[in-house]
């Protein structure tokens, strides 16, 4: 279902390592100035705006490594200042081996292109599956997002969502895989509100009506930030995710996440680093949880050359298994 189930704040990684699910595409999750504007930005003694429900523990989940396994490159390529263009080429023995070409379009309006944000995003892999995004800002305080993707030749997800920022709130509407014939329909609600220069409280309310089915599920949250930490939970009847987010220094970053899920019965506590060389062009993300998995990867800039090698490993003790990963990233 693809961006349908990911509007559901439900807890749960999403491609865990050793998941055989192929990686999301890299425009699956909002752009980073979409959701979360700069806390801390305002002097003028008033709320600041809370961002988007979306990016509430995005600075925790930055902190842990992607999963990498196979052989990968991507190469980048900027055609003009509105459009470019990347392939991508994965070789795997653990999931199906594919090419992806992706495109963007770039919005043409002052405020956009100061942001750098896409106005249309095109993708399709070799299998024919086709992901399309259009993210607008209609206003300065509306933006709207559009989604539609197929898997070969079946359409399973087509989603609309409009966000409105006011001064110290933000709120969001989404209505996903609407089927008049079928008489089923995905709404999902979200609403943040700055209570303080650092406390921010909502909620998230998702309805599913189909013909054998009618449910929602509520979910409460708040987000504690200071300068150079954040503490996020999110709780409701499909389970529980906290999220603590600390930044030692300018090198050293540091998460821990809690996750429980009612539906699968199941827990998990993550804790992930980032270690940044700048002297050494280096990056290098560390984790390990609870289901005795430890995994790092390791990014090196290639100066003078436009391009990064990613290295990572995971190893799982308790399945006994391993995923050693190699990739290159150009332009």
């Amino acid at each position: 279902m693809g961006s349908v189930l990911a509007l559901s704040s439900g807890p749960g990684h999403q491609n865990w390592p050793f998941s055989t699910d192929r990686p999301p595409s890299r425009w699956d999750a909002h752009p980073a100035h979409w959701d979360s504007p700069p806390r801390w930005e305002r002097r003028d003694g008033r709320l600041p705006n809370p961002g988007s429900f979306h990016s509430l523990h995005r600075s925790c989940k930055d902190v842990f490594p992607q999963q990498i396994e196979g052989v990968k490159m991507i190469l980048n390529k900027t055609l003009s200042s509105f459009f470019k263009i990347s392939h991508a080429l994965h070789l795997s023995a653990v999931s199906p081996s594919y090419y992806r070409f992706h495109v963007e379009h770039l919005q043409s309006d002052d405020y956009s292109k100061d942001k750098d944000a896409p106005a249309l995003i095109g993708e399709m892999d070799s299998s024919g599956s086709l992901n399309a995004h259009a993210l607008l800002h209609l206003t300065e305080r509306v933006r709207a997002r559009t989604v539609f993707q197929t898997q070969q030749s079946q359409f399973v997800t087509w989603q609309f969502e409009t966000e409105y920022r006011g001064n110290d709130f933000t709120a969001a509407v989404t209505v996903a895989n609407p089927d008049v014939l079928r008489e089923s329909v995905i709404l999902v609600a979200h609403f943040l509100q700055s209570v303080s220069s650092g406390l921010v409280l909502g909620g998230e309310l998702v309805y599913h009506r189909g013909r054998a089915e009618e449910g929602g599920i509520l979910t409460l949250a708040g987000q504690y930030s200071r300068p150079n930490w954040v503490a996020t939970l999110n709780a409701g009847k499909g389970g529980a995710h906290a999220s603590y987010y600390h930044r030692a220094n300018k090198q050293i970053q540091v998460g821990v996440e809690f996750e429980a899920s009612t539906r699968t019965q199941e827990t998990t506590t993550s804790f992930g680093y980032q270690m940044e060389l700048p002297e050494a062009n280096m990056v290098f993300r560390g984790m390990i949880n609870s289901r005795c998995i430890i995994g790092g990867v390791l990014e090196k800039r290639l100066t003078p050359l436009p391009a990064t090698l990613i290295m990572g490993a995971f190893v799982n003790h308790r399945g006994d298994k391993l995923q050693v990963g190699l990739g290159i990233n150009v332009g």
